[in-house]
Parts: structure tokens; C-alpha cells; sequence
């Protein structure tokens, strides 16, 4: 009993001093906004007064820049510094809610279209975008209404312990009211360790989303979505077609004319006849095999006959390094066709990158089912330091598994080893 009231003792101090600092911190943070308010509203002024000398056209542009550069431009980086503050202080992610930036594309008549606006120029197309994406998005406006809400709600809370350990100090100094200064002291210091709390708690009632920015949101990813699985789905129809055309497809035609020319050689030249239809039987074997590969490659008959476990062992022994699959017990459910086969080409695409790009000597696979979802692991021990560009396999993969609700994650330190997770909502057929 002894040990634990020395070891609170010794901890006190070190509560009272974090709470102080996260209390000035909010403190500080939560008046930023207003004060480029009050900033941006003075230059206004000296450049009406001053400046313009009242010429109104030039008042009402500089008064345009000024409010854009003070007011617009500070509440973004402002409210992600509150929710980084938030994320690291007490481990709540605190979404944003802001719309998935748009990309850029040229088309064909030489304009950039942004998701917005068609413009000449890539450049004006991203400031025309940039300025849309703070003018439009539900989410910009919901964050300068909070950070304009925040010195009352935050900054007023987080300054009693602030305000309390400052006006005790100063009235210690004062002989006439230096009880009252004790008594402000220790109040400041009782409450600096709980004070900050409540002001986190302010703080994130005032970020969280809104409802309708977070379903704002939702129908641009929904939108997102379909696009993508719409451009998916036409190329790998445009696949389909290619591979039958210069595949399946030429060598039944060089079967047909064989059979022709062996149907009018029979009489005249028997043996030339047979030579024709061994090779027509050739034939016909290869445009089989490469049918039945054009079959895998669109659903492996292992994954739609005994499941993704057995798929992935299936899988792991045409991949040329060793791979070990580990599925927790009870992991034979079956999952939606879909779900299935997006996990299935998932690990694929994994192994290639692996075996290509990681020069890995070993793979291991682990399937799990965490609380209602579903974890496909892929860990190598390759060299690691892998990235996700905004073409390549990873980030078509991430695009496949985000119509499930699925994400992906990815751990590759330069030297490795790397590790990626599937992740998707658990729902069996």
C-alpha cells in the first residue's frame, strides 16, 4: 500500500505538467483560426485605407486574396493538426470527410477535365480544382465552422487550468489576496490532469464528421467505385476477346483450313492427308489447353469447386519459391463468389510482386476471420520497400477490394520483410 501511494505521489507531478502542456497546446490551436480571421480582416482594412485609398474594385480583389490566403487556406492544415493532436493524445482516428480528390485527365481535344471543369491548362485545371474542392465540399465548411466554434467550446476549457495556475502565481506576488492565489493554484493543479479531457471530448464533437458530409462522401465513393468497376470490367472483357482472337480463335482456323486441305489430298496423297490431320489433332489440342487457361484465368474451377483455402494451396504450388498457406481453424466457410475471387487474384497479384519485384526466397499466406471480417495476410521476405503508385497492380487492387469495403495495408521497410493484409467484411454464401 505504501509502494502504490509513493509511486501515485511520484506520478502527480508528471500528470499536472502533461495536463498543463495538452491544455496550452488546445489552448493555442483553437484561437489559430480566429486569428487569421482578425488578421485577414485588418489587412483588408489597411489595404482600403492605405493602400486602395478607396478605389472599391481594388478593395473588393485584395479583400478576395486576403480572405482566401487568412481564412480558406489556414482551416484545413489547422483542423488535421486537432485530429492529429486527437489520434496521438487519446488513439481516436477522426475522419475528415472530405471528398476523394479527383484526378486530372487529358482528353482527346487537348483539354483537362478535374472532376469539375474542363480547362486549357493543367495548371488552372488544379487551381479550379483545389478552389472547387474548398468552395463545394460540405466537409471545407463544416471544418471553419468548428474551428470557429472551437475558442469557446475548447480554447475556454482548456484555459480554467491554464488561467487558474497564471492567476495564482500572479496573486501569490500580491500580499492583500495571496489565500485567494493558494486557492487558484491548487485549483489550477487539482484539475489540470482532467480538464484537458473534457476539452478532447469538445474538440471531437466539433470535428466528427456530419452526417451529411459522411454521406457526401459515401456517394463519391460509391461513384468512384462503380467507375472503376466499370473500366475493370471493359478491360477485362477487351481481354477476353484478345486472348480468344490471337489464341483460341486463329488456331480453330488453322484447323479448318487443315481439314480442307486433307479432305482434298485423301485420295491423291494419302500420307500427306494423315500428316495433315496429326497436325490438325495438334492443333486442336493446343486451342483446348489455351481455352482452358483463358477459363482459369477468368474463375480457377479450384476456387469455384472447393473454396479460397484450397485455391491458394493450388495457387502456392505454380508460384516458383516456396509458399505456405495457414488457415485458422474453422476457415472453411465459404465466402461470396466475388469476395472469393477478389481475394483470390488479390494473393496472386501479392505472389507476383514477390517473386518479381522483392526477390523473396519465401512467401507465407495466413487466413483468419477477425470479429466480422476477413484477414488474407502475405508476408515475404524479400527486400522490401515497397510502393503504391497510382497505376500500378497494388492500386488496382485496392480499387478491387474497396467494392467489398475492403482495404488494403502495406508494411515494407527498405530491407523487408514486407507484409500486406487484405481486409474485407465476412460474409459467407
Amino acid at each position: 500500500m505504501t509502494a502504490q501511494w509513493v509511486s501515485r505521489t511520484v506520478r502527480w507531478p508528471a500528470r499536472v505538467g502533461l495536463g498543463l502542456a495538452r491544455s496550452v497546446i488546445l489552448l493555442v490551436v483553437s484561437v489559430l483560426y480566429p486569428t487569421a480571421w482578425v488578421l485577414a480582416a485588418g489587412l483588408v482594412w489597411l489595404e482600403a485605407t492605405t493602400v486602395a485609398r478607396g478605389r472599391w474594385d481594388t478593395v473588393a480583389v485584395l479583400a478576395l486574396f486576403t480572405g482566401a490566403i487568412g481564412v480558406v487556406v489556414p482551416s484545413g492544415p489547422i483542423c488535421g493538426l486537432l485530429r492529429l493532436l486527437v489520434r496521438r493524445w487519446t488513439g481516436t482516428a477522426l475522419a475528415h470527410g472530405y471528398r476523394p480528390i479527383t484526378s486530372i485527365v487529358r482528353l482527346s481535344t487537348g483539354y483537362w477535365w478535374n472532376g469539375y471543369r474542363y480547362k486549357r491548362f493543367r495548371g488552372v485545371s488544379r487551381v479550379n480544382r483545389w478552389v472547387h474542392r474548398q468552395v463545394r465540399d460540405p466537409a471545407a465548411w463544416h471544418d471553419r465552422r468548428a474551428l470557429l466554434a472551437a475558442p469557446f467550446g475548447v480554447g475556454v476549457v482548456a484555459a480554467l487550468p491554464v488561467a487558474g495556475v497564471a492567476a495564482g502565481i500572479w496573486a501569490l506576488t500580491q500580499t492583500e489576496i495571496r489565500l485567494v492565489g493558494l486557492l487558484s493554484l491548487v485549483a489550477g493543479i487539482g484539475t489540470a490532469p482532467y480538464v484537458w479531457h473534457i476539452a478532447v471530448l469538445v474538440l471531437i464533437g466539433l470535428l466528427r464528421p456530419s452526417p451529411t458530409a459522411v454521406l457526401s462522401q459515401r456517394v463519391a465513393q460509391l461513384t468512384e467505385q462503380r467507375a472503376d468497376a466499370t473500366a475493370a470490367q471493359a478491360a477485362e472483357i477487351r481481354r477476353i476477346e484478345r486472348d480468344l482472337h490471337d489464341g483460341a480463335q486463329a488456331r480453330l482456323v488453322a484447323l479448318g483450313l487443315a481439314l480442307t486441305t486433307a479432305e482434298r489430298a485423301v485420295d491423291r496423297d494419302p500420307e500427306q492427308a494423315k500428316a495433315l490431320l496429326r497436325e490438325a489433332k495438334a492443333t486442336t489440342s493446343a486451342a483446348l489447353r489455351e481455352l482452358r487457361e483463358l477459363v482459369r484465368g477468368i474463375t480457377p474451377p479450384v476456387l469455384s469447386e472447393r473454396g479460397l483455402t484450397d485455391a491458394l494451396r493450388a495457387l502456392a504450388l505454380d508460384t516458383p519459391l516456396p509458399v505456405s498457406v495457414e488457415a485458422e481453424p474453422g476457415f472453411d466457410t465459404r465466402l461470396d463468389a466475388p469476395i472469393e475471387s477478389a481475394l483470390y487474384f488479390g494473393t496472386a497479384e501479392l505472389l507476383t510482386n514477390a517473386v518479381k519485384h522483392a526477390h523473396a526466397s519465401s512467401v507465407t499466406i495466413r487466413l483468419c476471420r477477425q470479429r466480422d471480417t476477413v484477414v488474407v495476410e502475405v508476408a515475404d521476405n524479400g527486400r522490401g520497400d515497397a510502393t503504391s503508385s497510382a497505376t500500378g497492380g497494388l492500386a488496382g487492387l485496392r480499387r478491387r477490394l474497396a467494392v467489398f469495403d475492403g482495404k488494403l495495408s502495406l508494411d515494407s521497410p527498405a530491407g523487408g520483410p514486407t507484409r500486406a493484409r487484405m481486409v474485407v467484411p465476412w460474409t459467407s454464401s
